[in-house]
């Protein structure tokens, strides 16, 4: 199963919700049948590290990551089982690329008890740690999901 996290610049939301739910995936043991991304709907931090706020809150949660920012190609609109993207805009211009047979979805749909159906950009708002516990509700949904679909397949 393969799994990508889209917002607009790759530096915030996707990196951290992707080293989020890549943490979750190895404590489940289930590193082997889930495979983690993130990507931007935009190129300019291309080839950077995540946003320093980002690599903060996950060192504060002991989450690793490595990852170096991208942008989403039309590759991935079929090489992927499930795109989350994190705001409408995000999802819009993920949806707008092609055709594609992933489940776009916006990762608080796994998070409906939050009230809230966008993750905020922390670039423009200073809000990492509350992003945080967003994905961090999120993807446990998303998890919850997934090891069922795995169950079943």
């Amino acid at each position: 199963m393969r799994v990508l996290f889209v917002c607009l610049g790759n530096i915030c939301r996707s990196p951290m919700a992707e080293a989020v739910f890549a943490h979750k995936v190895r404590e489940a043991g289930l590193e082997d049948k889930i495979f983690t991304d993130s990507a931007g709907t935009g190129n300019w931090h291309a080839g950077k590290l995540p946003h320093n706020g980002t690599l903060k809150v996950l060192a504060r949660h002991a989450i690793p990551t490595t990852h170096l920012a991208r942008q989403i190609t039309l590759a991935d609109l079929n090489e992927f089982d499930y795109i989350l993207t994190m705001d409408d805009q995000n999802y819009f211009d993920v949806t707008t690329l092609g055709k594609s047979s992933a489940m776009i979805v916006r990762l608080l749909d796994f998070a409906p008890e939050s009230g809230i159906r966008e993750v905020p950009d922390p670039f423009f708002t200073g809000g990492f740690e509350g992003v945080y516990e967003l994905v961090d509700v999120a993807t446990d949904g998303l998890l919850a999901e997934l090891q069922s679909e795995i169950l079943y397949r």
